[in-house]
């Protein structure tokens, strides 16, 4: 870690390149699944195989996908998708817990995801876990809008913590697929996984600028109770924007976002992110948004997770969304 001053004008240099090449604005995001200041999202995430998850990383141990709507036929997929669009949501993340070889089971839900985007106008998100070739081409032919990724710059971090037998050249090898298929690619790099400690961040961050990104997203490891990780202490939130600094010298032209997937309550580390230039962020405090708007940015807000590309902000939480 740089010293306090060296920080301090390394989060200020990320900042004026983030505003020189991408504006002075900033896009508050709400996920569906999320109450914030009496308001929820409308972009709920779905599980495609429930609670099961083989692999059983120890930050997580499929927690988090009991968080999420359950859904493991195809048939209830598209029936969830439908209800969801006709009370107007936006669109879905798609998710679930992977094999041993981190992949899910997409060959049985493409033809309901192709389904899906015939008959509605959901933006649909993956989290595509380790894809081949094969799936990230029949992802693309469904419709997919985007795909979510993992990434992790360590192979002993990897191995430790998921549980793999391979290394990080296996989720580069994922991100090519989904490159060759021409899906864009949401990579999400984790801070702190290898519990709380910063163990090959900055080469995770040298593996997604090898691809053209839609964008990145940075997360950093939040303490689930029961797994475990519950007693692991975060990354500070100086290590995070160290993260976010380096990701904007590397892909000076790429939106980057802080996203939901991190320490509740830790209103610091909103305050360094926006210091550090990101362009959109999940879960704002108050803190966060008297930072933007004391820096003189453009706020706009939007009820998705952050990771979407279409734009449906609004002026404020309350304000309804018009393409007019």
């Amino acid at each position: 870690m740089p010293s306090v001053s060296a920080l301090a004008d390394r989060l200020q240099a990320a900042r004026e390149l983030s505003w020189r090449h991408l504006g002075k604005t900033i896009v508050f995001y709400l996920p569906g699944m999320i109450r914030l200041d009496r308001t929820n999202g409308k972009y709920p995430a779905l599980s495609i195989t429930g609670g099961d998850c083989i692999l059983g990383c120890d930050h997580c141990q499929g927690t988090i996908l009991n968080g999420m709507m359950h859904v493991k036929s195809p048939g209830q997929l598209v029936s969830r998708c439908r209800r969801l669009a006709e009370k107007g949501h936006h669109g879905v993340l798609i998710s679930g817990g992977c094999n041993a070889g981190g992949q899910l089971p997409w060959d049985r839900f493409i033809p309901a995801i192709q389904e899906i985007k015939a008959e509605t106008d959901l933006f649909i998100s993956v989290h595509s876990g380790l894809v081949n070739d094969p799936d990230a081409f029949r992802l693309k032919q469904a419709g997919v809008d985007q795909a979510l990724i993992d990434v992790i710059g360590d192979d002993e971090t990897f191995k430790t913590v998921c549980h793999v037998p391979f290394g990080v050249n296996r989720i580069e090898a994922a991100m090519a697929s989904l490159h060759r298929a021409r899906i864009p690619i949401v990579p999400h790099i984790v801070c702190g996984v290898r519990y709380g400690k910063t163990r090959g961040e900055k080469n995770a961050v040298a593996m997604i600028s090898r691809f053209k990104l839609q964008q990145v997203v940075i997360v950093s490891l939040m303490p689930i109770p029961g797994t475990r990780m519950e007693k692991a202490r975060p990354p500070a939130p100086e290590t995070v924007a160290d993260i976010i600094a380096e990701v904007r010298f590397a892909m000076p032209h790429t939106p980057i976002s802080l996203g939901c997937a991190r320490q509740r309550g830790n209103s610091r580390m909103e305050v360094m992110a926006i210091e550090a230039g990101v362009n959109r962020l999940a879960l704002p405090s108050e803190k966060a948004v008297e930072k933007a708007v004391a820096y003189g940015l453009s706020i706009r807000y939007q009820k998705t997770c952050c990771s979407v590309s279409r734009d449906l902000s609004t002026p404020s939480w309350d304000a309804q969304f018009s393409s007019e």
